[in-house]
């Protein structure tokens, strides 16, 4: 097992792009050594399982999610994952994906960058498998969908075409990991299709260190995530302002990175990942309480009202909380 450090960069170009990986050098990871890692300053949390990496999941103790409070880990639901694509071979995501395409003109829908398999082992990575990490939805299936290519790179039209094409293969989830500098009219209405759809889209708030506003994470049928630290202050790098809508974990996030690696990730792409995580425990858990024949308003409800306030402006609802999310679900159906 390798672990690797991920490169911190924030984009402050005006190229469409990943949120975390800067186009000029994504790829370029440095190997942490075993003693830092043991010697980190991520918090522990006991676990009986034996995912050897589990203790160093601080994120989920966080979000208040144990193991108690998993649901049906996401049986049955479907994720989309718009990114750099997802290694479908790694040994925590064999099996999973479900179906695939790529909208950029890099070759295929394999993994070059690893932004995309890092997004996708917080989501849905294999739990007690005796590897790695325990993802927070290890049932879900994943549609891997190909929007940014190998430097991380996008455009507006590629993601709307993605989350057409998502939606259209029953994707109850669309997280969004990317941040796109203009507003783009086709990809609004993409995710206005989306939503009527009955899909959830979660995108991350982006790494300007500001209140910069981002699309497609300010569109108001999008959860927009900011970043926090341990200590549930927001991130350095992470945007905010008053049209995000939560927050989540994401400073030095261990993850799965492409050839069955792990690596430690910083940045709001890999905060929406444990939204889309929850979401899709949420999605697995609520019926249609008010009966208007969809599921995605009762998880954005769900997820967002229930959410832990936190001293800090431009958070939204604050950190999400699983275990009161679900607690309230059961407590209506009961």
């Amino acid at each position: 097992m390798v672990l690797v450090g991920a490169i911190l960069a924030a984009t402050f170009s005006s190229v469409n792009t990943l949120v975390d990986r800067d186009p000029n050098t994504a790829g370029s990871k440095e190997t942490a050594s075993e003693n830092a890692w043991e010697n980190g300053t991520t918090a522990s949390i006991s676990s009986t399982f034996n995912d050897p990496l589990y203790k160093e999941q601080w994120a989920l103790s966080q979000i208040n999610l144990s193991q108690d409070d998993t649901g049906k880990g996401g049986k049955g639901v479907v994720v989309a994952i718009l990114d750099t694509g997802i290694d479908a071979g790694h040994e925590e995501l064999t099996g999973r994906v479900k179906d695939e395409v790529n909208f950029t003109d890099s070759f295929g829908t394999d993994d070059v960058n690893g932004h995309g398999t890092s997004v996708a082992g917080i989501i849905a990575a294999t739990r007690n498998n005796g590897k790695g990490i325990a993802g927070i939805a290890p049932e879900v299936d994943l549609l891997n969908v190909k929007v940014a290519d190998d430097h991380g790179l996008c455009q507006a039209e590629d993601v709307a075409k993605g989350v057409l094409w998502a939606v259209n293969r029953g994707a109850d989830i669309i997280n969004i990991s990317l941040q796109i500098k203009e507003p783009s009219s086709q990809l609004e209405k993409a995710i206005e299709y989306a939503w009527d759809q009955g899909a959830v889209i979660v995108a991350a708030a982006g790494n300007n260190a500001g209140a910069t506003v981002v699309y497609p994470a300010c569109n108001e049928d999008v959860i927009a995530v900011t970043a926090l630290d341990q200590d549930n202050q927001r991130a350095v790098l992470a945007n905010y302002g008053d049209w995000v809508d939560a927050a989540a974990p994401g400073l030095e996030i261990v993850t799965t990175a492409p050839g069955d690696d792990y690596s430690l990730e910083t940045g709001t792409s890999f905060a929406a990942a444990h939204v889309s995580g929850l979401a899709a425990l949420l999605f697995n858990t609520v019926l249609d309480f008010n009966e208007n024949g969809q599921m995605n308003d009762e998880v954005r409800y769900y997820l967002e009202e229930y959410c832990r306030a936190i001293d800090e402006a431009g958070t939204g609802k604050g950190i999400i909380n699983a275990a009161a999310s679900l607690a309230a679900i059961y407590t209506v159906k009961h």
